[in-house]
């Protein structure tokens, strides 16, 4: 919901089109802010993507909106999430023990914060953003220099160091593979234009069809 024109209408049906489905449905926020989390919660997801969480204060006001009080913050109006939860019982107890809250570390200035974040407690994830982070770094989104593969390598440290679990983009089998073994373990994979591309190529390659060259595409 941060890039995306999806609502909170949409997102209800993706809850309702996963229950009692293995998957697990979360939703990326446009900011951090307790009101975003909460009608995102409201709606019965399993956890909340934070973007932009570069200071201690916004990984603790993160944590705080994913779970009722006395924990934090979060106000009682589940009513629809309560109908789908997958958890029996008491859902506000199950929800605060269940729902992730996920910190997407995407700044250079985060970095002078990195311990504080990652050791901020009700934080269960730190996603890396790699793309803006190496926006910020001044490196237009190039994911090979050397300064952003050292920011990255910091930022991982403190989330091991701290018990948080590591996230970050990946494009291809072969990327999960490769940053499984440096310790991620949540992974943004294409979307779903860029899945249906993939599928597309596949199909249409192999007849000698290929996309529209750059130039000669519409501009809008």
């Amino acid at each position: 919901m941060e890039h995306s024109p999806v609502t909170l209408e949409t997102l209800r049906l993706m809850v309702l089109a996963t229950r009692g489905r293995p998957a697990a449905v979360f939703a990326r926020v446009p900011v951090v802010e307790l009101w975003t989390a909460k009608r995102v919660l409201d709606q019965g997801v399993s956890g909340v993507i934070f973007p932009f969480a570069g200071t201690a204060d916004k990984a603790a006001r993160a944590a705080a909106a994913c779970r009722y009080p006395p924990a934090g913050k979060r106000g009682s109006g589940a009513g629809a999430a309560v109908r789908t939860w997958a958890q029996p019982g008491n859902y506000y107890d199950s929800a605060d023990q269940e729902v992730m809250t996920i910190c997407v570390v995407e700044e250079a200035s985060a970095l002078d914060e990195i311990d504080a974040i990652a050791a901020t407690p009700g934080v269960d994830v730190l996603f890396i953003g790699t793309s803006d982070l190496s926006f910020s770094l001044g490196l237009r989104g190039r994911q090979n220099e050397p300064e952003l593969q050292a920011a990255i390598a910091r930022i991982a440290d403190a989330a091991k160091r701290h018990g948080k679990f590591l996230g970050r983009p990946a494009g291809t089998p072969e990327d999960v593979r490769r940053h499984m073994e440096q310790g991620f373990l949540l992974f943004q994979m294409p979307t779903e234009i860029g899945l249906m591309e993939l599928g597309a190529r596949q199909l249409l390659e192999p007849l000698g069809i290929s996309g529209i060259p750059a130039g000669q595409r519409a501009i809008y």
